[in-house]
């Protein structure tokens, strides 16, 4: 049997590791917003048809806050340096720019039948 010590070393700077007290923070936190998203769905939109316009945008901000609670702490981004957060980040907003461009095409397509 070894009976070597293992020493953790830091660079310095403010890396805060994910300990279970913050993993069950951050599990509440999503569990909440799904909540939100529950009661937006089956209680407020149902009762209110004319909320519909006001719920998707609503489901659209929770859905990417819950995104970015699961990568930045799940995925462990928030812990990286900001080159690699960068790196992964601007992707997905020009991917999420193209998408809101091609809808918008697309709607203008489908009026063009009409």
């Amino acid at each position: 049997m070894s009976t070597e010590s293992h020493e953790v070393h830091h660079d310095g700077g403010e890396h805060e590791g994910m300990t279970k007290k913050k993993i069950w923070q951050i599990a509440l936190v999503l569990s909440i917003i799904t909540g939100i998203e529950f009661i937006i769905a089956l209680v407020i939109v149902p009762g209110h048809p004319d909320y519909l316009r006001f719920a998707n945008p609503a489901y659209i901000f929770l859905t990417l806050l819950k995104a970015f609670f699961i990568v930045a702490y799940f995925m462990h981004l928030k812990f990286e340096k900001i080159g690699l957060a960068l790196s992964i980040i601007v992707p997905i907003l020009f991917i999420i720019g193209l998408i809101l461009v091609l809808t918008n095409e697309s709607h203008h397509w489908i009026d063009l039948r009409r």
